[in-house]
């Protein structure tokens, strides 16, 4: 165990967090208003406490210092000492041991008790009490890390935005049911390197697989106290340390890199979803973890007129300030951390408008963040995918983003849904998603790929359940089904979830297989929520966040079934479709202004009678068919024209093929037949009810 010195030496300002040099450890931590920060050092078990040491130094408002022969695996947390002034924002409280927000590791469990807050809950006074009690014992605590992993060899797959295929999944969720990996490995970090799983990816071909939040995270009070867990993980303790529940062994930060590694040999990226726009801590009534003992005026957007009250634009509690520099650069060491250590190849925002709002003066697609990401060397070669919302003012931002980062389109997942229930009046708004969206991303020399498509996420109904239920099924959750979305553009085709019918059984297939179609014949870049591909439902939870359980986690055993093997080979063709046709996976937006033939535009629209729609077409809230052409010049000088035919209709239609004539045509996928081999097609085709059919052409034509 660690003789501890009288006092600190000087130490260094930078880098911020606990870093080894070989002789010892520098400690950094930022804070504007501390009077006073301690640095605790523990036993290995974290039970107890050695002893606390000053920090001796504070430069450009950071206090450091540093502790000679201290060394990987030491085991230390934070006290600060300043104004308890709830009123002015400050909330220092000693009493309250913090994690270190660069924590790169961590030790024991958080147990929930009343002493992890500042204040006394149980005061009339409320948080303008102050609460005396040790949180120590009840807080985990940060490790002093360090990590030699190799990857010398390693190379990022840099899949190009216009070929990119992402597969949502939960890391637990992903392989906790998949019999071909070891017991003691399934749900981990180590299985998602696993040669099965990554056989089934590039079989079906995903290109980047998108996790869920493995930042460190919180099981939430409430839930604990329902029987319920955090499943989903958007509730962040520290920017910095893997999740703990998902590794196998000790190692789970290498286990996490070997992974990836066995995923860059086999082609797919990683992309990490990141929460960066509120903290585990809640509102003002919430614990003190780290940031809010650290220097809660600073960390967090406090209400002008009262610091008393955190902003609350996350529905969460607080939201983190990224318009001050220092939490603006903890965001970004954060990122490179993940970028550089683990190899990730990119990130996707949750609540991204929150980070690109300005203090409190709202959404900016110029603030610092995104100047910060954009211009970074590391960063701004990444894939940088926000979530456009957040329920703060003005925080629909669908389309608003910068250059360089992509959005999540939930206008095409609604379109999608509505068009293909057979809703009316959808033509219009159905074109516009599926050609690229260009109404919002046509902007900046932004393409096409800025446009996430998706027809199912985590948050929501599976593809399954889309096609089965009219009606969310929470009841689980524990909050008498009031959470989760009402509407969710579903149909469950006459019996409310699973049934024997085999019409509506079939139906219901054939709407998968025309939905899995559209996302991938699609303009945008398409992304997969995993398990769609073998038909996996959640039972009509479309909350699932709290369901650590069999509810949530994917059942492989579809793929034993002819349904299940026989939608999984589905996408599998829709993938090699849209890699072999570039027409599918358009590198620029089509207008229908550039001809590639005699009155043929790269783009354009028709009805099932073959003939251009026009605006009387296009407002018939009746019409259920729609034709989308697109061409171009091969470099051999053919013409190579790829048709989509859609009919939402309750009954078949005889679609007549739009001009020219000419070309050798051949149907490539039809959705009413997913196991139909291609063939010729001359003049017209009878395109099933609720399917959609590919159909590709070649020929000479000046």
């Amino acid at each position: 165990m660690i003789q501890l010195p009288d006092r600190l030496k000087a130490g260094s300002p930078y880098p911020l967090g606990a870093t080894f040099d070989g002789l010892g450890v520098n400690f950094a931590v930022f804070s504007a208003n501390a009077d006073k920060i301690e640095l605790c050092i523990f036993d290995p078990t974290g039970r107890k406490q050695i002893g606390c040491l000053e920090l001796p130094e504070w430069t450009d408002e950071v206090w450091h210092g540093y502790l000679p022969e201290a060394k990987p695996g030491l085991v230390y947390g934070f006290r600060a000492h300043g104004r308890y002034e709830p009123e002015n924002g400050h909330r220092f409280n000693p009493n309250k041991l913090l994690l270190d927000p660069y924590a790169r590791r961590m030790t024991g469990q958080l147990r929930w008790t009343d002493a992890l807050h500042g204040y006394n809950v149980r005061s009339k006074r409320k948080d303008l009490s102050f609460d005396r009690r040790d949180s120590a014992s009840a807080m985990p605590k940060s490790v002093v890390g360090q990590s030699a992993f190799d990857w010398t060899g390693d190379v990022r797959p840099r899949v190009p935005w216009h070929d990119t295929v992402i597969y949502e999944a939960h890391v637990k969720g992903l392989t906790r049911l998949m019999e071909a990996v070891p017991h003691e490995e399934r749900g981990t970090y180590a299985a998602l390197g696993h040669p099965r799983l990554i056989e089934h990816l590039q079989r079906i071909g995903v290109t980047t697989l998108e996790l869920l939040p493995i930042h460190s995270f919180v099981q939430d009070r409430r839930l604990q106290e329902m029987g319920l867990v955090n499943y989903w993980g958007y509730n962040t303790l520290t920017f910095f340390a893997p999740e703990r529940r998902y590794m196998s062994g000790e190692q789970g930060g290498d286990e996490l890199r070997f992974a990836i590694r066995r995923l860059h040999a086999a082609g797919i990226e990683v992309i990490l979803d990141v929460v960066y726009n509120h903290t585990a801590e809640g509102s003002e009534l919430g614990p003190t973890f780290n940031f809010r003992g650290l220097d809660n005026a600073t960390y967090y957007r406090l209400v002008e007129d009262n610091a008393r009250y955190c902003v609350n634009d996350t529905g969460t509690g607080n939201t983190l300030d990224l318009s001050h520099p220092r939490v603006l650069q903890m965001v970004a060491d954060s990122l490179r951390y993940w970028a550089e250590s683990f190899h990730v190849d990119g990130f996707r925002f949750d609540l991204g408008v929150t980070l690109g709002r300005d203090g409190n003066n709202g959404f900016d697609p110029r603030s610092g963040f995104f100047d910060v990401l954009r211009q970074d060397p590391v960063l701004g070669q990444l894939k940088l995918i926000s979530e456009p919302w957040d329920i703060g003012p003005g925080g629909y931002q669908l389309g608003n983003h910068p250059p360089g980062f992509a959005e999540w389109n939930d206008k095409f997942r609604d379109a999608t849904r509505s068009f293909w229930r057979g809703d009316q009046g959808m033509r219009p708004e159905f074109a516009s998603r599926i050609s690229g969206s260009a109404d919002l991303f046509d902007l900046r020399a932004r393409r096409p790929w800025a446009s996430v498509n998706f027809v199912t996420a985590h948050d929501g109904f599976t593809l399954n359940d889309t096609v089965s239920y009219e009606h969310r099924h929470n009841e689980a959750n524990g909050e008498d089904n009031r959470d989760g979305h009402s509407d969710n553009n579903s149909n469950n085709w006459g019996v409310e979830g699973p049934t024997d019918d085999p019409g509506i059984r079939g139906l219901r297939e054939k709407l998968k297989r025309s939905m899995l179609a559209t996302l991938f014949f699609s303009s945008g870049t398409p992304m997969l929520l995993a398990g769609d591909e073998i038909g996996r439902t959640q039972h009509g939870n479309n909350n699932a966040y709290c369901q650590d359980n069999e509810l949530s986690w994917i059942d492989w055993s579809p793929l034993n079934t002819a349904e299940g093997h026989s939608l999984s080979d589905f996408v599998r063709r829709l993938t090699a479709a849209r890699r072999y046709y570039p027409l599918l996976r358009a590198r620029r937006f089509l207008h229908g202004e550039v001809q590639v033939a005699e009155n043929i535009p790269d783009i354009d629209w028709f009805d099932e009678r073959g003939v251009h729609l026009s605006e009387e077409d296009w407002n018939n809230g009746d019409g259920r068919a729609l034709v989308m052409r697109r061409a171009r010049r091969r470099k051999d000088g053919q013409l190579e024209v790829v048709t989509m035919l859609m009919n939402a209709a309750e009954v078949p239609l005889t679609f007549k093929l739009p001009p020219p004539p000419g070309l050798e045509r051949r149907v490539i996928i039809d959705s009413a037949d997913p196991n139909a081999a291609e063939y010729e097609v001359e003049h017209e085709v009878v395109v099933q009810d609720r399917a959609v059919m590919l159909i590709v052409g070649t020929g000479d034509v000046d």
